[in-house]
């Protein structure tokens, strides 16, 4: 399997704006800039999109684990915090709260280390990722 987006720029760095598209078209001609990724411009920007794919790959991960042991949430909500730090990605935070019936805090809290590990997206990272569990 392969899937890919397209970046379009024009213009300086700081100045200028871009676009992107994904193969999906769920993002089309989507805007970036240097303000909507430094500033309040309107727009997405990488790190947005990095934690979006962290949040939905570890949510699914920890989703397949459960099922795994016959266990069948009823929501999990996760939450992605970026954090960029003099031009360097230093953190990946995932804060998942789920309403998983049968289960105990502890043993949610297990399951979603084991998800934070096995993530494909948190395997990309060189950076440090955490995981905090909730059960509501």
């Amino acid at each position: 399997m392969k899937r890919n987006a397209t970046a379009v720029w024009n213009g300086t760095g700081k100045e200028g704006s871009g676009h992107l598209t994904t193969q999906s078209t769920v993002l089309n001609k989507t805007q970036y800039s240097y303000k909507s990724r430094f500033d309040d411009g309107v727009g997405t920007n990488p790190e947005e999109l990095i934690a979006a794919a962290h949040a939905g790959c570890y949510t699914m991960k920890l989703t397949f684990l459960l099922n795994s042991a016959n266990i069948v949430p009823d929501e999990l909500n996760t939450t992605c915090t970026i954090t960029l730090d003099a031009g360097v990605i230093t953190k990946s935070e995932l804060q998942v709260t789920g309403r998983v019936p049968g289960i105990t805090a502890d043993e949610f809290k297990e399951w979603a280390e084991k998800a934070r590990v096995g993530c494909l997206v948190t395997q990309l990272y060189k950076c440090e990722t955490t995981a905090e569990a909730t059960l509501a």
